[in-house]
């Protein structure tokens, strides 16, 4: 069944912009697809047009009758009076009604148990069942808890939240309604690791529609069953996730270059031949001119077909300065608070040249704060923070702020980085603002030139420890790309806050977690310390069910004390068997040697698809065998598995 057809569709602009120039795609029931494309390619408007909220001009655009759709960008306009949670109730209010509808045929029942007013409160009892009334409250609680909706936020004035959480409360609204077709405009915008982990794992469950706009590649690779791609106002299809799109892209691109490039060899090859044949025409021939009139009109068909373009890479470098030394910064006995916040505190850390750090955290921890203080923006309550003698340091803040955004791009460079004109130029032509764009005040740059003006003017310097605080937020794919670019050939030191675990997994060789005012520092990729924080908790519920059930066991294993009133003796603990422990060690080795060789495995053949599904199901294999050797381990080590 199709939920979504879209078939030629049109749209302009009052300026006479064409957005979209015959767009047609069809969504089955079910699907979860990626909307990939440039910003100002028309990827919201299309989603606005597929609401209803704009109109269009030509094409057809039809919604499955029936079925409820729902866009997370819009956030509807509530009395000033609603709080978040009364926000959050709207998503029930059929339930609502129908348990205020219950509740007067009660009463009424007191004096007319009439078979209309009974079978009228049969029906709507099992409405109200079916829609899960009993459970409103708890389904509530937990959709909000997995948005990072706390309960403070949920007494507040809806009106008084910031535009990030009104679009988090708005998320949690939808998902509440049980809508049949979601409509995501980067929903991952506004949310920490935790909070869009939850949401891929909700949509990964999800059996209703998903069209999803986002440049968190990581969330497209999770969620997407296939890609499309909006190049030019129209759709170029890709039936895979986004790893799988940007490997069949670079194969198109190149199948493209190859014809171009074969039809401009014939092309030359043709235009010689008809010439030779307009010589030889003259000479005597007049039939020779008619077939070099059918050569020019190949000539010029093939004259028509343009050379594939490719998104260019920024080739630049930041300037390095030599370091000397092993130790970057030293952090001794660093703590901050906020009132009664406290954010961290006793911080016992080092950097070392060559490390690149990611710090991850929820939303609030004080990561931001963390770097402020290493940018000594910020004072913290205890502790000191050292850097090494030869360190010079450059820092990318995630609000970019300049002084004067009045000023053009080009006189920002010549008052700013106090360079020579020819120098401003050639600097900014590097970083892709040419021609007219630099005579542009920089108050009218977008996110993603903000960041690569700020990093123009950084890589002027020589450095050797650069801080980044969320250096991908709000950027779409191709700025994303622009940034990593710059970053990839940097050698010294990195330090970056992000919630790009595309950008995480790319960069960091270790993981700083900020949680209840401590970091935990993990040395290896984000993958594997993903994969260790699974072992992890998979370790500690092995220990929670084994005391819940030695708790529970107790009353009956317990010895009675001895006869007399002598006080109670526990029985001695069994000793860890050493063979046994070390045997089940040697397992444990083998089965996490056999899911590094898995990984390489993944990484070697990340271009085909169907392998790596193959890999990740003999993974997840793998890692329930773990765990259960884990839980083995632990029994064996209370000296309770020794038989």
């Amino acid at each position: 069944m199709i939920d979504i057809s879209v078939q030629n569709l049109k749209k302009s602009y009052e300026q006479g912009n064409p957005v979209l120039t015959g767009l047609s795609f069809e969504l089955q029931a079910g699907e979860h697809v990626g909307i990939l494309g440039r910003n100002g390619c028309g990827k919201t408007t299309l989603f606005r047009i597929l609401s209803g909220a704009v109109d269009y001009d030509e094409g057809t655009v039809s919604i499955a009758p029936g079925k409820r759709l729902g866009l997370i960008s819009q956030i509807p306009v509530y009395p000033a009076e609603y709080t978040t949670e009364d926000v959050l109730k709207t998503a029930h209010e059929r339930v609502y009604r129908i348990g205020r509808r219950l509740d007067e045929l009660t009463a009424q029942m007191a004096e007319d148990a009439s078979e209309a007013v009974l079978r009228e409160y049969d029906r709507l009892s099992a409405d109200f069942e079916r829609l899960g009334g009993w459970d409103v409250d708890h389904e509530r609680s937990r959709v909000a808890a997995g948005l990072d909706i706390p309960q403070a936020m949920r007494e507040r004035l809806f009106s008084q939240l910031s535009g990030g959480e009104k679009t988090r409360v708005n998320l949690a609204r939808l998902i509440l309604e049980d809508t049949d077709i979601l409509l995501l405009d980067e929903p991952t915008n506004h949310l920490d690791l935790h909070a869009t982990e939850w949401l891929e794992d909700y949509i990964l469950h999800f059996r209703g529609t998903v069209l999803a706009i986002s440049h968190d590649r990581w969330f497209l690779d999770t969620v997407a069953q296939r890609c499309i791609d909006l190049t030019g106002g129209q759709a170029e299809f890709y039936p895979g996730n986004y790893s799988y799109y940007v490997v069949e892209r670079q194969r198109r691109f190149d199948e493209q270059l190859k014809k171009y490039e074969k039809d401009q060899a014939k092309l030359e090859q043709l235009q010689r031949a008809a010439a030779q044949l307009h010589l030889w025409a003259f000479l005597g021939n007049d039939k020779l001119h008619k077939r070099a009139f059918s050569m020019e009109k190949r000539i010029d068909k093939l004259a028509q077909t343009e050379r594939p373009r490719v998104q260019k890479k920024l080739n630049v470098k930041f300037s390095e300065q030599e370091f000397f030394g092993d130790e970057v910064v030293i952090l001794e006995g660093l703590s901050k608070s906020f009132g009664e916040k406290r954010l961290f505190h006793d911080l016992e850390l080092l950097i070392e040249g060559g490390d690149r750090i990611a710090l991850i955290g929820d939303n609030g921890t004080g990561k931001s704060t963390f770097l402020k203080i290493l940018m000594q923006e910020e004072e913290p309550d205890a502790g000191w923070v050292r850097f090494g003698p030869s360190v010079k340091t450059a820092y990318l803040p995630q609000i970019i702020h300049f002084e004067h955004p009045e000023r053009s791009l080009y006189d920002t460079m010549l008052y700013e980085e106090k360079c020579l004109p020819q120098t401003a130029r050639d600097r900014l032509a590097q970083f892709q603002f040419t021609g007219e764009d630099v005579f542009k005040p920089v108050s009218a740059l977008s996110g993603g030139e903000l960041s690569r003006l700020r990093l123009c003017m950084l890589m002027r310097h020589d450095i050797n420890f650069l801080i980044l605080d969320e250096p991908t937020n709000h950027l779409d794919i191709a700025s994303r790309e622009w940034i990593e670019d710059a970053v990839d050939d940097y050698g010294g030191a990195l330090l970056f806050v992000s919630h790009d675990r595309w950008f995480i997994e790319r960069f960091a060789n270790r993981v700083w977690e900020l949680s209840d005012g401590e970091i935990t520092d993990y040395r290896g990729s984000f993958t594997q310390f993903r994969e260790y924080k699974a072992r992890q908790q998979a370790i500690k519920a092995a220990e929670a069910k084994r005391q819940k059930e030695t708790v529970g066991a107790a009353p009956q294993s317990r010895p009675r004390a001895a006869e007399g009133g002598g006080p109670f003796v526990e029985a001695p603990k069994k000793k860890p068997n050493p063979k046994l422990l070390a045997r089940v060690e040697r397992v444990i080795e083998k089965l996490e040697e056999q899911l590094s060789a898995l990984d390489a495995e993944a990484e070697a053949n990340a271009s085909d698809y169907q392998k790596l599904l193959e890999i990740d199901a003999r993974k997840a294999e793998l890692n329930a065998e773990l765990e259960a050797k884990y839980e083995q381990w632990e029994e064996l080590s209370e000296g309770t598995g020794n038989k």
